[in-house]
């Protein structure tokens, strides 16, 4: 019996999917029945290196990798992964466990670790508590992205006032450090604000620290 080729259609917006990586097709087969069955797509992998040629959308999902795999093994594909900026949340299992590789399996960044034969339901909580995980991670991925694309909205004498005021300078002490007039650093601080969507100044001191701007430690 051989796996149909796995599906690439997209997924509708934020539609969780459950990336299942195994080389035994009878595990392949019911982890699908048991994901179908709680409404849950997934996309089923023979090895590694078919998994790795899938792009992932970037909609919450999981990764349910068995760690005994021909050619690269799940935690080869958790390097790759790893060196690829992909940081989507593992789920090892295998049937041959013991506690130093489910040590190793949680130093290696994996959020559960499962020993096959499992419990449905047990793999079913680990899966949900990983999927959950990606979400948070999402959408803080989102809001930084956003703050990035408003602060790359600003003029270069918006950012400079922007370190200065968040490192607690006031107008007068900027305009001294610019070479300004105050009323040119209210105004251009009037806009950088608008701008970032910051309510006052310490909405600004966390963007900056967003950002990763150097700021003074308080004296």
């Amino acid at each position: 019996m051989i796996d149909a080729a796995p599906k690439v259609s997209q997924p509708t917006r934020d539609e969780p999917i459950v990336y299942v990586v195994d080389d035994d097709i009878n595990i392949r087969e019911s982890l699908r029945l048991l994901f179908r069955s709680v409404s849950l797509r997934a996309e089923l992998f023979t090895s590694a290196n078919e998994f790795l040629r899938r792009k992932p959308p970037p909609v919450p999902s999981c990764l349910v990798l068995d760690v005994r795999l021909p050619g690269l093994d799940g935690f080869e594909l958790h390097n790759r992964l790893a060196e690829a900026g992909i940081h989507i949340p593992i789920i090892f299992m295998t049937a041959h466990g013991d506690i130093p590789m489910s040590v190793r399996a949680m130093k290696a960044g994996a959020v559960d670790f499962i020993t096959k034969p499992f419990r449905d339901q047990d793999l079913l909580e680990a899966v949900t508590a990983a999927i959950n995980r990606d979400r948070i991670r999402l959408a803080a991925e989102g809001a930084r992205l956003a703050l990035k694309k408003r602060f790359d909205s600003l003029t270069a004498r918006e950012r400079q006032i922007m370190a200065l005021v968040s490192n607690g300078l006031m107008n007068k002490q900027v305009a001294a450090e610019m070479g300004l007039k105050e009323i040119t650093v209210k105004i251009h601080r009037m806009h950088l604000m608008k701008k970032m969507h910051a309510k006052s100044v310490a909405d600004l001191v966390k963007m900056a620290q967003s950002l990763g701007m150097s700021l003074a430690e308080p004296s």
